[in-house]
């Protein structure tokens, strides 16, 4: 039975990777606001649902799709923006404008990550931070970190279910030995499932929020569709492999 040892290494591999996440997994289901009077707004704006939604990344496309729509920028599906009016509107639109190279012209990747990275980005998120709206950054980090343990936890299991195979069973068989470490690993993705690749940007208050955005703006506003559903909600096709590309 010397192959009990390795399962109850995977055992306790899964266990304390799944408690990790768990407790990251309940501080971002519900943040509480920072601040007592922090904004609590009846509705969401366009880059508050973007951020919402899906984070950096989303309010990067959001601006660059908004500025095109408004025949700011000329996105090409070769993955090439062009300005063709250089006056910001905001501080999201300054990040991307502040990108371009001399000759008006970037790869829209790029564009994409200076808008992601932007100042005006995080203020963003302080902002829905200090509301209760957004799962703090340090939160997501958790979740995140429990994930890859989890991961790694999966990655033990099957380590130690050959290492188990590798040494004399004592009468179990085959099929025993690998029922016996199935149970490990299937806690293991049941857990990554429910955790998804890194938890939600938004707490339980955002995302009721979100859904009424969803309901009430994104059946006749593009924009508010791909805000809240991203580039997948984007019927154009040349768009969305401008906006897509890496």
């Amino acid at each position: 039975m010397f192959w009990i040892l390795f399962l109850l290494l995977a055992w306790a591999g899964v266990l304390t990777s799944a408690a990790r996440l768990l407790r990251a997994a309940t501080e971002a289901a519900d943040p509480a606001p920072r601040s007592a009077a922090a904004r609590r707004p009846g509705a969401l704006n366009l880059y508050e649902a973007a951020y919402l939604a899906g984070g950096p990344e989303r309010v990067a496309v959001l601006t660059l799709l908004s500025m095109e729509r408004r025949r700011r920028l000329l996105l090409a599906r070769t993955g090439w923006a062009t300005v063709l009016d250089p006056v910001a509107r905001d501080a999201h639109e300054r990040a991307v404008l502040a990108a371009f190279g001399p000759d008006g012209q970037s790869p829209v990747s790029a564009l994409r990550e200076a808008a992601a990275a932007h100042s005006a980005v995080r203020a963003l998120a302080d902002r829905l931070d200090e509301a209760g709206l957004a799962v703090p950054c340090g939160v997501r980090d958790a979740v995140a970190d429990g994930v890859r343990s989890v991961r790694w936890a999966a990655v033990l299991v099957v380590a130690m279910a050959g290492a188990a195979l590798a040494v004399p069973a004592d009468g179990a068989d085959v099929s025993k030995v690998l029922y016996w470490f199935a149970l490990p690993m299937l806690l293991a993705v049941c857990c990554l499932a429910i955790a998804g690749p890194g938890g939600p940007w938004a707490s339980p208050a955002g995302q009721r929020l979100l859904a009424a955005l969803d309901h009430d703006r994104t059946p006749a506003d593009p924009l508010a569709a791909v805000a809240v559903r991203g580039l997948s909600a984007l019927p154009d096709a040349d768009l969305r492999a401008a906006l897509g590309r890496p």
